[in-house]
């Protein structure tokens, strides 16, 4: 009891594994079916071919009785035209065991043919079916994979979200950030191209003041200094007669 019951759980399981493999591949396990029928009608075909040669036997067997009954035959009609009863009478005995023994193997024969012709029909049967089942493994085979593709591409599709104005969008504002990463390094670089100018500038007034120096040293050493470049101011100009007595003339008296 207990060990019909351990027995039925283990055969459980092992059905349940074969339902998992056997769901796997469909079409190798026809495939492998149609490989052992081919294989079976292959020895099917030798078993009928063996079958056939025993047949040809009987037929070979049938046709040789029927030389001797047609000998024997003969014999009895020449011992008769003789006039040789006994001799007549003994080949008679020997052509009557003849045609039984030719009426046995003919009926031998007539079975063994029909179970030949049943057996060729069965065969010819399965090579039809057998063509059948090639026919549909090959289409079995082809829809299977056809149908796997158009799901891989409806699981694929519905996946596939693509949105071109967002990735369009995405896109644009990379590039909108690498104009303006471009346009900042042409504004340091500008920024930083007035660097040290006014330095420059300030180099360039502190050489014009030192010449400027040197060159009223040497007008003051050679006596060619003038109020203008010794710094003192314009010279007063000379005014003439009727200016300075305009300047000079007296006050009217208040009254």
């Amino acid at each position: 009891m207990i060990l019909g019951k351990l027995w039925n759980a283990i055969a459980a399981q092992f059905n349940k594994l074969a339902n998992a493999v056997r769901g796997y591949d469909p079409i190798a396990e026809m495939q492998l079916e149609y490989d052992r029928s081919v294989e079976q009608l292959k020895e099917g075909r030798e078993g009928l071919a063996q079958y056939r040669a025993l047949v040809e036997r009987v037929q070979r067997q049938v046709d040789n009785q029927s030389k001797v009954v047609a000998t024997l035959e003969a014999k009895v009609k020449a011992f008769l035209n003789a006039g040789d009863r006994d001799g007549a009478a003994k080949f008679a005995l020997d052509l009557r065991r003849a045609k039984e023994d030719m009426a046995e193997n003919e009926k031998q024969l007539n079975l063994h043919e029909q179970a030949y012709q049943n057996n060729l029909l069965k065969i010819k049967h399965a090579v039809e079916k057998l063509e059948s089942v090639k026919h549909k493994i090959t289409k079995y085979d082809a829809d299977l994979k056809m149908s796997r593709a158009e799901a891989e591409l409806s699981q694929i599709a519905t996946q596939f979200n693509f949105n071109v104005t967002t990735d369009f969008g995405q896109a644009e504002q990379i590039i909108q950030d690498q104009i303006d990463k471009n346009r900042g390094r042409v504004r340091v670089a500008a920024d930083l191209s007035g660097e040290g100018v006014e330095d420059i500038k300030r180099e360039m007034t502190i050489e014009k003041t030192l010449a400027e120096d040197a060159l009223r040293e040497f007008e003051k050493e050679k006596g060619l200094a003038t109020p203008e470049t010794v710094g003192a101011g314009p010279a007063d100009k000379q005014l003439g007669p009727a200016t300075r007595t305009k300047q000079l003339e007296p006050l009217p008296d208040l009254p």
